[in-house]
């Protein structure tokens, strides 16, 4: 029997979900799709999210480690409403890069 093929670095991703009723959700994952789905349609997604599906994928970042990939989380956990639909949608909206984690 063949194994499947293994990335030996597999790289970690911060992804930001929106909700059906608009709040958004940050978490990470090493397959950020499939923790998608995880969310929409089992017991496996967050207890936040089960009671807003559907959810979406709307922002996604390479981060590398976990290490790194948990920091980059608690600092877009750290922003405000404002700051992260700025970051979804690709503006600059008040978002301050440097020492808070975002880059």
């Amino acid at each position: 029997m063949i194994e499947p093929y293994r990335c030996p670095n597999p790289s970690y991703t911060v992804y930001i979900l929106r909700c059906s009723d608009g709040t958004l959700y940050t978490g990470i994952s090493l397959d950020p799709l499939k923790r998608v789905q995880e969310h929409n349609a089992s017991a496996k997604g967050a207890k936040y999210t089960r009671s807003r599906r559907p959810v979406s994928l709307v922002y996604q970042e390479s981060c590398g480690t976990k290490s790194d990939a948990l920091k980059q989380e608690a600092a877009i956990k750290k922003l405000s409403k404002i700051q992260k639909e700025a970051l979804v949608t690709g503006t600059k909206g008040g978002i301050s890069k440097g020492r808070g984690g975002l880059s």
